[in-house]
């Protein structure tokens, strides 16, 4: 069995070698989180195997570990391991006749002499750009599971550990460590091109790339299983990897789209959660504790998506709409400024792009805000019957909220109840077992309770 098989592949190396300086570890690891999508990005262009580039990363990432703690961080740190990186491609290489013209390619880009401060200037910047969005393109596509691509794209784009992306989903080390080897072996099985798709393909491969970043964020704003509510690492990795996308890829609306939601669902987060970690419900948020720097952000990232929608006549597209529908609250000074209404308008816009059982429940939520309880109740009295909601906790916690708003205080009860025995959040059962036990209590967070967390990326 290969090494390969049991530790998932290389990744960043765990810090801390013998006589290390720890300022020197904590540049090592800072310098792989923010290199390591470029390294092996470039290094993969090359190989045309993700698995080996990762394994060349890796062991340029070994040689700075045992050389830094002695001569010092480089000037410039990502050319330095590139040049390290691309002489161990080649004398990999050299062992192997078969990459004789990968030898001779990656020959002529090398630098001479020792990695210095020079080698970045010599490095083509747009190849690297280039380089890292085939990479993007490449971990999330779609002959992988969902799980996989999460899985790969933490590590190769987010620099995360095995051990780190188990403890963030809350999986075994080794479920991980299995997802990524098959990931590696699947792309290299199916032969998937290195490269940034066109045509028809292009917009199908851009959905599932921004569909795997906006499943970390949401796992990181609230999260599915375990003692906590949220958990911010995630949404920090998600937010970074949509920045990047945006960024390679300027002219796509969505990308803009999914940056600017992320951006300002991300400002609230530090007002989502009280002194001992409890939820806090969005009309209960200090508003005064959001990040003003990401909602303002965010607004430009929405201008963009929307200048990007309408110059390309496609008009807004999911994510724009949910950025859209973002704004409205972070606009709005107090909960009971948040323009309901045009939030439904949005719910519908968004209903016709990307219909859904969740959007009509949020949508619900919205309506009853604008309209009262009894029309949203309504709504989702409607949704009760659908059979991909049945054990969707949220479905009981708004019913449960509009029944409490109506002073149906003991269906409330019951709806707050069935709503804690289906979610796997610790911290979220403990909210509607205590809304359970106290509905008419529930009433003052109604606005910002399930509903409001609901529409609101929960």
């Amino acid at each position: 069995m290969d090494a390969d098989d049991t530790t998932g592949g290389a990744a960043a190396p765990r810090t801390g070698a013998p006589g290390a300086p720890s300022a020197t570890v904590a540049a090592i690891e800072a310098v792989w989180r923010i290199e390591a999508a470029r390294l092996i990005a470039g290094l993969a262009r090359f190989t045309h195997d993700v698995g080996v580039a990762e394994e060349l990363a890796q062991d340029a990432m070994v040689a700075a570990l045992e050389q830094w703690p002695r001569t010092g961080v480089p000037d410039r740190p990502g050319a330095w391991l590139a040049t390290t990186a691309r002489r161990r491609a080649v004398d990999r290489f050299r062992r192997d006749r078969t990459y004789a013209r990968k030898l001779a390619a990656l020959a002529r880009e090398l630098p001479a002499g020792e990695p210095g401060a020079d080698d970045l200037a010599r490095l083509d910047e747009d190849a690297i750009e280039d380089d890292v969005l085939r990479l993007v393109f490449t971990a999330c596509h779609p002959v992988l599971s969902t799980e996989a691509r999460v899985a790969l794209t933490l590590r190769l784009l987010g620099g995360l550990r095995t051990d780190e992306i188990a403890r963030a989903f809350l999986v075994p080390e080794a479920t991980v460590a299995q997802r990524i080897v098959r990931a590696k072996k699947t792309l290299a099985k199916a032969d998937v091109p290195f490269e940034v798709p066109r045509g028809p393909e292009r917009a199908e491969r851009l959905a599932s790339v921004l569909g795997v970043i906006y499943l970390i964020f949401n796992e990181g704003y609230a999260a599915t299983a375990g003692d906590d509510w949220m958990r911010p690492a995630l949404c920090e990795d998600a937010l970074r990897l949509a920045r990047l996308v945006a960024a390679l890829m300027p002219d796509e609306a969505e990308a803009h789209g999914l940056a600017a939601l992320l951006e300002i669902q991300a400002s609230r987060a530090a007002a989502r959660t009280g002194p001992s970690g409890e939820p806090v419900l969005l009309a209960d948020q200090d508003r005064g504790r959001w990040d003003q720097l990401l909602i303002r952000r965010g607004f430009t990232a929405l201008a963009r998506a929307e200048a990007a929608g309408s110059a390309a006549g496609t008009g807004p597209g999911p994510y724009t709409l949910q950025a859209a529908i973002a704004a409205c609250h972070a606009r709005a000074r107090t909960a009971r400024e948040t323009d309901w209404r045009g939030i439904v308008r949005l719910y519908d816009a968004l209903a016709l792009r990307a219909p859904s059982p969740v959007v009509a429940l949020n949508r619900a939520v919205a309506l009853a805000m604008a309209d009262g309880p009894a029309a949203g109740l309504a709504v989702v009295d409607e949704l009760s019957g659908e059979p991909s909601l049945k054990g969707y906790h949220l479905l009981p916690t708004v019913r449960g909220d509009l029944l409490a708003r109506l002073g149906r205080y003991e269906e409330a009860r019951a709806e707050f109840a069935r709503a804690a025995a289906l979610t796997r959040n610790t911290r979220e059962r403990e909210l509607l077992l205590s809304r359970a036990g106290d509905p008419r209590g529930a009433v003052s967070g109604a606005a910002g309770g399930a509903g409001g967390d609901a529409h609101d990326g929960r």
